[in-house]
């Protein structure tokens, strides 16, 4: 079962890695690539089973859990309010609404939340993630680190229609307000998920290159948005919003002298991630 997971984290991290790839050239090679909601599927699969890979079913269950409650909750109420993020609504482009947003949103959410987290993580290495003011670290720095995905991201799916900016804003017609609306979102999803692993189990240790797939994949999405965006303006913030995270967490996994670089639970010990 153990080497199963690894081995499916393997396949869909292959999977992200061309279709962000594809993506990346589409103006000029048509490589077939899927739309948004089967990228984000794809996406959230490779989340979830590098998780389970890393900290098992029920720790995965109880991060997954919290994202998809507390997006969807603050997404429905920023909807409906204009509060949160600023006034908007979603188009039909993203399939079936539960209330006033897509069923695939709280999907999308996690999918981007966990890479996120990942990055943080390696950037804080050697802080204590169980104890309060360490738990605090790693949720503010997260939220940071995944604000500055967004702030790349959302003016071009706005840009595409799917959901409308209901009276534009001051930054690539995004309100500004919406940072603060991500900010606030994450900072609670990791807090939250933090707290109630603030209690970890024995661990022991992952290889490094397996250990370091999602933050690759945050790479792989700062190197896309630099080489190709909507808006050229946002390949300058793209290098530094998203590619110095991305530097500073590969440096501390690949250079710093430790022989692991995350710790994982004692039950996956034995898979394939070891012994890459």
């Amino acid at each position: 079962m153990n080497r199963w997971i690894v081995a499916a984290s393997w396949v869909s991290f292959a999977a992200i890695t061309y279709l962000i790839l594809g993506e990346a050239v589409a103006r000029w090679i048509g490589l077939p690539i899927l739309g948004n909601i089967g990228f984000t599927l794809v996406f959230v699969l490779f989340a979830l089973f590098h998780c389970v890979a890393l900290e098992g079913v029920a720790r995965t269950g109880i991060f997954f859990g919290v994202s998809a409650v507390v997006s969807y909750v603050m997404e429905e109420v920023g909807v409906r309010s204009g509060l949160i993020y600023g006034a908007y609504h979603y188009s039909d482009l993203l399939g079936p609404k539960l209330g006033h947003v897509p069923v695939i949103i709280p999907l999308a959410w996690f999918m981007m939340i966990y890479p996120s987290w990942m990055v943080a993580k390696a950037m804080l290495r050697g802080i204590d993630g169980s104890a309060l003011p360490g738990l605090t670290a790693q949720a503010l720095v997260a939220a940071w680190v995944i604000t500055g995905w967004d702030m790349v991201m959302d003016p071009g799916m706005a840009l595409a229609g799917n959901w409308v900016w209901e009276h534009g804003g001051a930054y690539f017609g995004v309100p500004r307000r919406n940072y603060l609306g991500w900010l606030l979102t994450t900072f609670l999803v990791y807090w939250t998920a933090g707290w109630l692993w603030r209690n970890p189990p024995q661990r022991t240790v992952a290889g490094k290159t397996f250990a370091a797939l999602p933050v690759i994949v945050y790479a792989s999405f700062a190197a896309r948005y630099v080489a190709a965006n909507h808006f050229p303006e946002l390949q300058v913030v793209a290098a530094f919003s998203m590619g110095v995270p991305a530097l500073v967490a590969l440096i501390q996994i690949f250079l710093r002298g430790e022989r692991a670089a995350v710790e994982v639970h004692s039950s996956v010990a034995k898979s394939s991630a070891d012994r890459r």
